[in-house]
C-alpha cells in the first residue's frame, strides 16, 4: 500500500511569471488571480489539491523583484520570502528561454533554502526557437542544485503532471492538512475582493493598477443570496474617472464579470455594488497597507 505524503510547495520567481496559472491548473479551480500585469499577485495564497495518494498544499506568492520602491513593494517582497520558510519543496518558475536579473536576483535567495528546488520553464509555447531550451535547460543546470528541471506550458497544462510526479516524491509521509474537499484556506470575502480586483487590472492601462486596491465592506448571505458591497480604493483623485469610465461603463462592465465569476466560485447568486474612493498614497504607507489587509499570515 502506498503511503500518504503531504507537504508545502512554494511558488516562486519573478513577476508575471505564470506561477498563479501553475496552482489553478494544478488545483483544478481558480484560487489565485490572474492578468498580463506584474504584480497581480499581492498575497500568499495557499491552493490544496488531494488526491488517493497525496495532499499538496501550494503556496502561490508575490513575484520577487529588486527595486523595492515603495512600501507596497517591499511588502509583496517580505510575503514571497517569508513563504519560502517551512515548505517542503519550492518550485522556482522562469518564463522561456529568458534570464532576468530579477530570476538571478530570485535565484540568490534561493541557495540558502534546505529543501529541494524545482525550476519550471513555464510558456514554452510561446518560444519561436524551440532549439534554444535544451541549451537553456543545461544552462540552468548549471547555475544551482536543483532537483529537476521540467519545461512546462501552464495556460494548456502541458507536463504539469511531470511536475506534480516531481514534487510528490519529496513530500513526506504525513496526514493530510486540510479536508479532503478544502481547496483554499482563503475566506469567501478574500476572494470576491481579489475577482473584482482582478476585472480592474485586466481592463485598466499600466499604472492604475498598482494604485488600487478593493476591500469588502459588507458581505451578507441570505436566502442563497450573496450581497457584497467592495469599495475600490485608489491613490488620487485623478484615478477615480479612469476607473469608474465614461458613464460609469467600465466600472459597470467590471462589476458584472466580477458577478459572474463569483457566482461560479461560490455557487450562489451575488448582488455586488462598487464604490470607488480615493486614499492619498496608501500604497507608500505601511500603516495604510496593514488597514487595507496587507498583512504578514
Amino acid at each position: 500500500m502506498t503511503e500518504f505524503r503531504s507537504g508545502y510547495v512554494a511558488l516562486v520567481g519573478r513577476p508575471n511569471v505564470g506561477k498563479s496559472t501553475i496552482m489553478n491548473h494544478m488545483v483544478g479551480q481558480k484560487i489565485s488571480i490572474t492578468s498580463r500585469r506584474p504584480q497581480t499577485t499581492r498575497h500568499r495564497i495557499r491552493g490544496i489539491k488531494t488526491d488517493d495518494n497525496a495532499q499538496i498544499v501550494f503556496v502561490d506568492t508575490p513575484g520577487l523583484h529588486a527595486k523595492q520602491p515603495r512600501a507596497m513593494n517591499r511588502y509583496l517582497n517580505r510575503a514571497a520570502t517569508d513563504s519560502l520558510k517551512d515548505v517542503d519543496v519550492v518550485v522556482f518558475v522562469v518564463e522561456g528561454t529568458r534570464w532576468h536579473k530579477d530570476d538571478e536576483w530570485v535565484l540568490e535567495k534561493l541557495k540558502h533554502v534546505p529543501c529541494p528546488v524545482i525550476v519550471a520553464i513555464n510558456k514554452i509555447d510561446r518560444l519561436e526557437d524551440k532549439e534554444a531550451l535544451l541549451p537553456f535547460m543545461q544552462e540552468l543546470a548549471g547555475r544551482g542544485d536543483f532537483s529537476a528541471i521540467i519545461p512546462v506550458c501552464a495556460r494548456r497544462g502541458d507536463h504539469l503532471d511531470e511536475l506534480e510526479k516531481a514534487i510528490h516524491q519529496h513530500l513526506p509521509v504525513s496526514v493530510p492538512f486540510y479536508p479532503e474537499d478544502q481547496v483554499t484556506d482563503r475566506s469567501e470575502r478574500f476572494l470576491a475582493a481579489e475577482l473584482v480586483r482582478e476585472k480592474l487590472f485586466r481592463k485598466l492601462g499600466e499604472e492604475i493598477p498598482y494604485g488600487l486596491t478593493v476591500e469588502i465592506e459588507s458581505f451578507k448571505e441570505e436566502k442563497n443570496l450573496l450581497t457584497i458591497h467592495a469599495l475600490i480604493w485608489v491613490e488620487k483623485n485623478s484615478q477615480k474617472p479612469i476607473v469608474i469610465g465614461r458613464k460609469g461603463a467600465l466600472l459597470k462592465a467590471v462589476g458584472k464579470e466580477a458577478r459572474e465569476d463569483m457566482e461560479k466560485t461560490f455557487d450562489r447568486k451575488v448582488f455586488l455594488q462598487l464604490w470607488v474612493k480615493v486614499k492619498e498614497g496608501w500604497a507608500d504607507n505601511d500603516r495604510a497597507l496593514r488597514s487595507l489587509g496587507y498583512q504578514d499570515n
